[in-house]
Protein backbone atom coordinates (compact mmCIF):
# COMPACT_ATOMS: atom_id res chain seq x y z
CA UNK A 1 0.00 0.00 0.00
CA UNK A 2 2.74 2.05 0.42
CA UNK A 3 4.00 2.32 -3.26
CA UNK A 4 7.43 1.92 -2.44
CA UNK A 5 9.67 4.99 -1.92
CA UNK A 6 8.03 8.05 -1.33
CA UNK A 7 7.75 10.88 -4.31
CA UNK A 8 9.98 13.91 -3.75
CA UNK A 9 6.55 16.05 -4.19
CA UNK A 10 4.63 14.42 -1.22
CA UNK A 11 8.01 16.53 1.12
CA UNK A 12 6.57 19.81 -1.34
CA UNK A 13 2.85 19.14 -0.34
CA UNK A 14 3.83 18.73 3.28
CA UNK A 15 5.39 21.79 3.11
CA UNK A 16 2.88 23.90 1.69
CA UNK A 17 0.37 22.11 4.51
CA UNK A 18 3.32 24.01 7.05
CA UNK A 19 2.37 27.40 4.96
CA UNK A 20 -1.89 26.85 5.31
CA UNK A 21 -1.17 26.55 8.91
CA UNK A 22 0.76 29.58 9.91
CA UNK A 23 -2.23 32.08 9.93
CA UNK A 24 -2.99 35.27 9.02
CA UNK A 25 -3.14 37.33 12.01
CA UNK A 26 -0.05 38.40 13.98
CA UNK A 27 2.62 40.73 14.74
CA UNK A 28 3.06 44.42 12.48
CA UNK A 29 5.33 43.68 9.66
CA UNK A 30 8.40 45.36 8.72
CA UNK A 31 6.72 46.11 4.94
CA UNK A 32 2.61 46.23 5.70
CA UNK A 33 1.18 42.84 3.83
CA UNK A 34 -2.71 42.97 3.37
CA UNK A 35 -4.33 40.29 5.41
CA UNK A 36 -6.18 39.16 2.07
CA UNK A 37 -3.34 39.24 0.51
CA UNK A 38 -2.13 36.64 3.20
CA UNK A 39 -5.05 34.72 3.62
CA UNK A 40 -4.57 34.24 0.05
CA UNK A 41 -1.22 33.08 -0.05
CA UNK A 42 -2.09 30.31 3.25
CA UNK A 43 -5.20 28.99 1.36
CA UNK A 44 -3.86 28.96 -2.15
CA UNK A 45 -0.93 26.72 -0.56
CA UNK A 46 -3.33 24.60 0.93
CA UNK A 47 -5.69 23.94 -2.65
CA UNK A 48 -2.15 23.33 -4.13
CA UNK A 49 -1.11 21.07 -1.60
CA UNK A 50 -4.71 19.92 -2.02
CA UNK A 51 -4.27 19.28 -5.83
CA UNK A 52 -0.40 17.95 -5.82
CA UNK A 53 -1.32 15.05 -3.67
CA UNK A 54 -4.11 14.49 -5.93
CA UNK A 55 -1.82 14.45 -8.65
CA UNK A 56 0.53 11.88 -7.07
CA UNK A 57 -1.62 9.56 -5.62
CA UNK A 58 -4.85 9.45 -8.62
CA UNK A 59 -5.74 5.90 -8.16
CA UNK A 60 -6.58 7.40 -4.49
CA UNK A 61 -4.63 4.64 -2.28
CA UNK A 62 -4.90 5.32 1.33
CA UNK A 63 -4.23 3.95 4.38
CA UNK A 64 -6.65 3.32 7.39
CA UNK A 65 -6.06 5.93 9.55
CA UNK A 66 -7.96 6.32 13.20
CA UNK A 67 -6.48 9.53 13.39
CA UNK A 68 -7.77 10.81 9.69
CA UNK A 69 -10.80 8.86 10.69
CA UNK A 70 -11.48 10.99 13.75
CA UNK A 71 -11.08 14.16 11.96
CA UNK A 72 -13.12 13.32 9.17
CA UNK A 73 -15.75 12.61 12.31
CA UNK A 74 -14.67 16.28 13.58
CA UNK A 75 -15.08 17.87 10.18
CA UNK A 76 -19.00 16.68 10.06
CA UNK A 77 -19.88 18.22 13.54
CA UNK A 78 -18.05 21.15 12.30
CA UNK A 79 -20.57 21.07 9.36
CA UNK A 80 -23.40 20.45 11.59
CA UNK A 81 -22.60 23.20 13.79
CA UNK A 82 -21.41 25.53 11.17
CA UNK A 83 -25.00 25.62 9.25
CA UNK A 84 -27.11 27.50 11.42
CA UNK A 85 -24.69 30.50 10.59
CA UNK A 86 -24.21 31.74 13.75
CA UNK A 87 -21.02 32.38 12.65
CA UNK A 88 -21.40 33.81 9.59
CA UNK A 89 -20.54 32.77 6.49
CA UNK A 90 -16.81 32.57 7.32
CA UNK A 91 -17.78 29.43 9.33
CA UNK A 92 -18.78 27.70 6.06
CA UNK A 93 -15.38 28.99 4.23
CA UNK A 94 -13.36 27.14 7.66
CA UNK A 95 -15.58 24.05 6.81
CA UNK A 96 -13.91 23.96 3.46
CA UNK A 97 -10.76 24.19 4.55
CA UNK A 98 -10.47 21.84 7.32
CA UNK A 99 -12.29 19.39 4.45
CA UNK A 100 -9.05 20.00 2.22
CA UNK A 101 -6.67 19.56 5.41
CA UNK A 102 -8.17 16.36 5.89
CA UNK A 103 -8.69 15.46 2.59
CA UNK A 104 -5.20 15.95 1.71
CA UNK A 105 -3.83 13.86 4.79
CA UNK A 106 -6.24 11.05 3.53
CA UNK A 107 -3.96 11.18 0.06
CA UNK A 108 -1.04 11.39 2.15
CA UNK A 109 -1.52 8.30 4.40
CA UNK A 110 -0.62 6.50 1.30
CA UNK A 111 3.01 6.82 2.41
CA UNK A 112 2.57 6.76 5.97
CA UNK A 113 5.07 3.97 6.68
CA UNK A 114 5.93 4.78 10.53
CA UNK A 115 9.41 5.62 8.84
CA UNK A 116 11.11 9.26 9.81
CA UNK A 117 10.76 10.59 6.34
CA UNK A 118 7.95 13.54 7.26
CA UNK A 119 9.75 14.18 10.17
CA UNK A 120 12.46 15.56 8.08
CA UNK A 121 10.04 17.32 5.77
CA UNK A 122 8.66 18.89 9.40
CA UNK A 123 11.89 19.79 10.51
CA UNK A 124 13.24 21.18 7.28
CA UNK A 125 10.11 23.36 7.00
CA UNK A 126 9.67 24.42 10.25
CA UNK A 127 13.50 25.61 10.26
CA UNK A 128 12.94 27.49 6.89
CA UNK A 129 10.26 29.88 8.84
CA UNK A 130 12.55 30.13 12.20
CA UNK A 131 15.17 30.97 8.96
CA UNK A 132 12.36 33.71 8.41
CA UNK A 133 11.91 35.21 11.60
CA UNK A 134 15.92 35.25 12.21
CA UNK A 135 16.39 36.75 9.19
CA UNK A 136 13.79 40.08 9.97
CA UNK A 137 15.17 39.89 13.31
CA UNK A 138 18.91 41.05 11.99
CA UNK A 139 17.05 43.44 9.46
CA UNK A 140 14.88 45.14 11.99
CA UNK A 141 15.65 44.21 15.48
CA UNK A 142 12.84 47.07 16.80
CA UNK A 143 10.35 45.59 14.28
CA UNK A 144 10.61 41.92 15.59
CA UNK A 145 11.26 43.12 19.64
CA UNK A 146 8.50 45.13 19.94
CA UNK A 147 7.14 46.92 23.00
CA UNK A 148 3.72 45.82 22.10
CA UNK A 149 4.41 42.20 23.21
CA UNK A 150 6.36 43.30 26.21
CA UNK A 151 9.80 43.20 24.07
CA UNK A 152 9.03 39.32 22.98
CA UNK A 153 10.42 38.24 19.30
CA UNK A 154 7.88 38.48 16.17
CA UNK A 155 7.93 38.05 12.60
CA UNK A 156 8.73 40.77 11.48
CA UNK A 157 8.86 39.70 7.80
CA UNK A 158 6.00 37.36 7.92
CA UNK A 159 3.12 38.03 10.57
CA UNK A 160 3.97 35.69 13.58
CA UNK A 161 2.82 35.78 16.97
CA UNK A 162 5.90 34.86 19.91
CA UNK A 163 3.45 31.47 20.89
CA UNK A 164 3.83 30.37 17.10
CA UNK A 165 7.50 31.27 17.06
CA UNK A 166 8.10 29.47 20.40
CA UNK A 167 6.08 26.38 19.07
CA UNK A 168 7.55 25.73 15.95
CA UNK A 169 11.08 26.54 17.72
CA UNK A 170 10.24 23.81 20.68
CA UNK A 171 9.24 21.27 17.63
CA UNK A 172 11.66 20.88 15.75
CA UNK A 173 14.56 20.95 18.81
CA UNK A 174 12.49 17.92 20.30
CA UNK A 175 12.45 16.17 17.02
CA UNK A 176 16.27 17.13 16.09
CA UNK A 177 17.07 15.51 19.91
CA UNK A 178 15.43 12.58 19.29
CA UNK A 179 17.08 11.75 15.70
CA UNK A 180 20.72 12.65 17.08
CA UNK A 181 19.89 10.03 19.94
CA UNK A 182 19.05 7.82 17.69
CA UNK A 183 21.68 8.20 15.12
CA UNK A 184 19.55 9.39 12.22
CA UNK A 185 21.63 12.38 11.83
CA UNK A 186 25.24 13.71 12.49
CA UNK A 187 26.22 16.39 16.00
CA UNK A 188 26.79 19.15 13.53
CA UNK A 189 23.57 19.17 11.52
CA UNK A 190 21.71 18.68 15.21
CA UNK A 191 23.53 21.83 15.92
CA UNK A 192 23.06 24.01 12.90
CA UNK A 193 19.35 23.31 14.38
CA UNK A 194 19.27 22.93 17.47
CA UNK A 195 21.69 26.22 18.86
CA UNK A 196 19.48 29.00 16.42
CA UNK A 197 16.59 27.32 17.38
CA UNK A 198 17.05 27.25 21.08
CA UNK A 199 17.81 31.21 20.46
CA UNK A 200 15.02 32.06 19.11
CA UNK A 201 12.57 30.05 21.80
CA UNK A 202 14.54 31.93 24.28
CA UNK A 203 13.50 35.31 22.64
CA UNK A 204 9.96 34.24 22.74
CA UNK A 205 9.79 34.24 26.15
CA UNK A 206 7.24 31.17 25.52
CA UNK A 207 6.82 29.42 28.73
CA UNK A 208 3.98 26.99 27.35
CA UNK A 209 6.27 26.25 24.73
CA UNK A 210 9.23 25.72 26.78
CA UNK A 211 7.50 23.60 29.26
CA UNK A 212 6.57 21.68 26.24
CA UNK A 213 9.69 20.80 25.16
CA UNK A 214 10.77 19.58 28.33
CA UNK A 215 7.95 17.68 29.35
CA UNK A 216 7.61 15.95 25.86
CA UNK A 217 11.54 14.67 25.59
CA UNK A 218 10.79 13.63 29.10
CA UNK A 219 8.19 11.33 28.22
CA UNK A 220 9.97 10.35 24.84
CA UNK A 221 13.84 9.89 26.01
CA UNK A 222 11.68 7.87 29.18
CA UNK A 223 10.67 5.56 26.74
CA UNK A 224 14.38 4.76 24.99
CA UNK A 225 15.69 4.83 28.08
CA UNK A 226 15.89 0.58 28.85
CA UNK A 227 16.79 0.42 25.26
CA UNK A 228 19.22 2.61 24.03
CA UNK A 229 22.56 3.90 26.11
CA UNK A 230 22.80 7.46 24.69
CA UNK A 231 19.36 7.89 25.88
CA UNK A 232 20.49 7.24 29.17
CA UNK A 233 23.37 9.59 29.03
CA UNK A 234 21.64 12.41 27.59
CA UNK A 235 19.04 11.69 30.45
CA UNK A 236 21.51 11.96 32.98
CA UNK A 237 23.45 15.13 31.80
CA UNK A 238 20.32 17.00 31.29
CA UNK A 239 19.25 15.96 34.61
CA UNK A 240 22.65 17.42 36.12
CA UNK A 241 22.40 20.61 34.30
CA UNK A 242 18.66 21.37 34.89
CA UNK A 243 19.73 20.92 38.20
CA UNK A 244 23.41 23.49 37.77
CA UNK A 245 20.75 25.76 36.44
CA UNK A 246 17.87 25.41 39.05
CA UNK A 247 20.30 26.62 41.47
CA UNK A 248 22.84 28.71 39.66
CA UNK A 249 20.56 30.89 37.74
CA UNK A 250 17.17 30.30 39.66
CA UNK A 251 16.67 34.20 40.00
CA UNK A 252 17.46 34.80 36.34
CA UNK A 253 15.17 31.72 35.05
CA UNK A 254 12.33 32.94 37.60
CA UNK A 255 12.34 36.19 35.80
CA UNK A 256 12.37 34.83 32.57
CA UNK A 257 9.62 32.76 33.37
CA UNK A 258 7.49 35.26 34.99
CA UNK A 259 8.09 38.18 32.14
CA UNK A 260 8.07 40.78 34.23
CA UNK A 261 4.26 40.10 35.56
CA UNK A 262 2.53 40.18 38.57
CA UNK A 263 1.37 37.65 40.37
CA UNK A 264 -1.88 38.20 40.07
CA UNK A 265 -1.76 38.85 36.31
CA UNK A 266 0.38 35.53 36.44
CA UNK A 267 -2.18 33.56 38.29
CA UNK A 268 -5.02 34.33 35.95
CA UNK A 269 -2.92 33.37 33.21
CA UNK A 270 -2.40 36.25 31.49
CA UNK A 271 -6.28 37.12 31.73
CA UNK A 272 -7.04 33.88 30.26
CA UNK A 273 -8.65 32.56 32.86
CA UNK A 274 -11.57 35.38 33.38
CA UNK A 275 -12.64 34.49 29.44
CA UNK A 276 -12.32 30.98 30.11
CA UNK A 277 -15.44 31.69 33.08
CA UNK A 278 -17.09 34.20 31.04
CA UNK A 279 -17.27 30.94 28.42
CA UNK A 280 -18.34 28.12 30.51
CA UNK A 281 -21.38 30.80 32.30
CA UNK A 282 -22.73 32.05 29.16
CA UNK A 283 -26.06 29.89 28.09
CA UNK A 284 -26.67 27.83 25.80
CA UNK A 285 -29.68 25.79 23.93
CA UNK A 286 -28.90 21.70 24.01
CA UNK A 287 -28.01 21.81 20.05
CA UNK A 288 -25.49 24.63 21.23
CA UNK A 289 -24.07 22.38 23.66
CA UNK A 290 -23.91 19.23 21.68
CA UNK A 291 -22.49 21.06 18.46
CA UNK A 292 -21.60 24.25 19.54
CA UNK A 293 -21.50 27.47 17.62
CA UNK A 294 -19.97 26.78 14.45
CA UNK A 295 -15.91 26.87 13.08
CA UNK A 296 -14.95 30.78 14.13
CA UNK A 297 -11.87 32.40 15.16
CA UNK A 298 -11.41 31.40 18.19
CA UNK A 299 -11.96 33.80 20.49
CA UNK A 300 -15.26 34.72 22.41
CA UNK A 301 -16.47 38.32 23.54
CA UNK A 302 -13.67 39.37 21.37
CA UNK A 303 -10.91 38.04 23.14
CA UNK A 304 -9.16 35.22 22.13
CA UNK A 305 -10.46 31.95 23.97
CA UNK A 306 -6.12 30.17 24.30
CA UNK A 307 -7.47 26.87 24.85
CA UNK A 308 -8.33 24.24 22.85
CA UNK A 309 -10.61 22.10 24.69
CA UNK A 310 -12.73 25.35 25.48
CA UNK A 311 -12.74 26.14 21.73
CA UNK A 312 -13.68 23.31 20.64
CA UNK A 313 -16.13 23.26 23.31
CA UNK A 314 -17.50 26.87 22.06
CA UNK A 315 -17.19 25.82 18.24
CA UNK A 316 -17.96 22.23 18.08
CA UNK A 317 -20.03 21.45 21.49
CA UNK A 318 -19.16 18.29 23.71
CA UNK A 319 -19.42 16.04 20.65
CA UNK A 320 -15.97 17.84 19.07
CA UNK A 321 -14.41 17.49 22.20
CA UNK A 322 -15.01 13.95 22.42
CA UNK A 323 -13.67 13.15 19.06
CA UNK A 324 -10.17 15.30 19.72
CA UNK A 325 -10.17 13.81 23.21
CA UNK A 326 -10.27 10.25 21.57
CA UNK A 327 -7.90 11.36 18.92
CA UNK A 328 -5.01 12.25 21.94
CA UNK A 329 -6.23 8.83 23.71
CA UNK A 330 -6.09 6.87 20.79
CA UNK A 331 -2.53 7.74 19.03
CA UNK A 332 -1.26 8.06 22.91
CA UNK A 333 -2.85 4.23 23.42
CA UNK A 334 -1.19 3.10 20.49
CA UNK A 335 2.39 4.78 21.40
CA UNK A 336 2.06 2.99 24.49
CA UNK A 337 1.53 -0.64 22.38
CA UNK A 338 4.09 -0.39 20.46
CA UNK A 339 7.84 -1.45 21.36
CA UNK A 340 10.91 0.93 22.36
CA UNK A 341 11.95 2.52 18.80
CA UNK A 342 13.12 6.59 17.82
CA UNK A 343 9.82 6.30 15.73
CA UNK A 344 7.66 5.93 18.60
CA UNK A 345 9.53 8.07 21.23
CA UNK A 346 8.89 10.79 18.17
CA UNK A 347 5.20 10.54 18.21
CA UNK A 348 5.51 10.35 22.35
CA UNK A 349 6.64 13.65 22.14
CA UNK A 350 4.64 15.14 19.74
CA UNK A 351 1.46 14.13 21.18
CA UNK A 352 2.40 15.18 24.83
CA UNK A 353 3.65 18.50 23.41
CA UNK A 354 0.05 18.92 21.81
CA UNK A 355 -1.53 17.53 24.91
CA UNK A 356 0.17 19.76 26.71
CA UNK A 357 0.02 23.03 25.10
CA UNK A 358 -3.47 22.60 24.43
CA UNK A 359 -4.30 24.21 27.69
CA UNK A 360 -2.83 27.17 26.70
CA UNK A 361 -3.63 27.44 22.85
CA UNK A 362 -5.99 26.61 20.34
CA UNK A 363 -5.66 24.53 17.75
CA UNK A 364 -6.66 20.99 18.32
CA UNK A 365 -10.15 21.67 16.38
CA UNK A 366 -9.46 23.18 13.21
CA UNK A 367 -6.79 22.91 10.65
CA UNK A 368 -3.95 23.94 12.55
CA UNK A 369 0.05 23.18 13.06
CA UNK A 370 -0.96 20.84 16.49
CA UNK A 371 -3.66 19.27 14.21
CA UNK A 372 -0.13 18.89 11.58
CA UNK A 373 1.78 17.88 14.55
CA UNK A 374 -0.20 15.09 15.27
CA UNK A 375 -0.76 13.66 11.68
CA UNK A 376 2.91 13.18 11.90
CA UNK A 377 2.34 11.16 14.98
CA UNK A 378 0.11 9.28 13.53
CA UNK A 379 2.72 8.48 10.51
CA UNK A 380 5.11 7.54 12.75
CA UNK A 381 2.79 5.05 14.37
CA UNK A 382 1.50 3.86 10.93
CA UNK A 383 2.60 -0.24 10.71
CA UNK A 384 5.48 -0.70 8.05
CA UNK A 385 3.57 -1.45 4.55
CA UNK A 386 4.42 -5.02 3.54
CA UNK A 387 4.57 -5.01 -0.10
CA UNK A 388 2.38 -8.36 -1.24
CA UNK A 389 4.14 -10.97 -2.69
CA UNK A 390 2.93 -12.15 -6.19
CA UNK A 391 3.21 -15.92 -6.71
CA UNK A 392 4.36 -17.28 -9.55
CA UNK A 393 1.45 -18.59 -12.22
CA UNK A 394 2.09 -22.24 -12.60
CA UNK A 395 -0.18 -24.39 -14.99
CA UNK A 396 -2.19 -27.17 -13.37
CA UNK A 397 -0.45 -29.77 -15.65
CA UNK A 398 3.19 -28.57 -16.22
CA UNK A 399 5.84 -30.62 -14.64
CA UNK A 400 8.34 -28.57 -12.81
CA UNK A 401 11.06 -28.31 -14.08
CA UNK A 402 14.41 -29.95 -13.13
CA UNK A 403 17.45 -28.19 -12.66
CA UNK A 404 20.28 -29.54 -15.11
CA UNK A 405 23.34 -30.49 -13.09
CA UNK A 406 26.91 -28.69 -13.91
CA UNK A 407 28.60 -31.75 -15.73
CA UNK A 408 32.79 -31.56 -14.92
CA UNK A 409 35.09 -30.79 -18.14
CA UNK A 410 36.48 -34.32 -17.47
CA UNK A 411 33.42 -36.37 -17.20
CA UNK A 412 32.65 -34.18 -20.49
CA UNK A 413 35.87 -35.89 -22.26
CA UNK A 414 35.11 -39.42 -21.11
CA UNK A 415 31.61 -39.35 -22.82
CA UNK A 416 33.44 -37.75 -25.85
CA UNK A 417 36.07 -41.06 -26.07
Amino acid sequence: MAGGRTPKIVGTVWGLLVLNTLGSAGAKTIVPLPRSLIQMVTMGALVAAFTLALTVNLKLRIRASAYVSLLTLLLVTSVISSANLESGFGALFRCARLALFVGTLWLLSRWWDGGTTFVRHHIRMYFAVLGLVAAGLIISPGAALPDLYGGRLVGALWPLTPPQIGQYAAVIIGLTVLLLLGRRTDRKGAAVVIVPSLVLLALTHTRTATLGLVIGLTLAIGSLILTSAAARRFFTWAVVCATVAAVGFASVLQAWFLRGQSKENFSSLTGRAKVWDALLAEPRSTGETLFGMGLGDKSFGGLPIDNSWLAVYQEQGLIGVSLVAAVIIVLGGIALLRPPSLERACAIFLISYCAMASYTEAGLGDASPYLLHLALAASLLAAPAVAAATPATVAPDATPEVPRRRVPQWARRTEVS
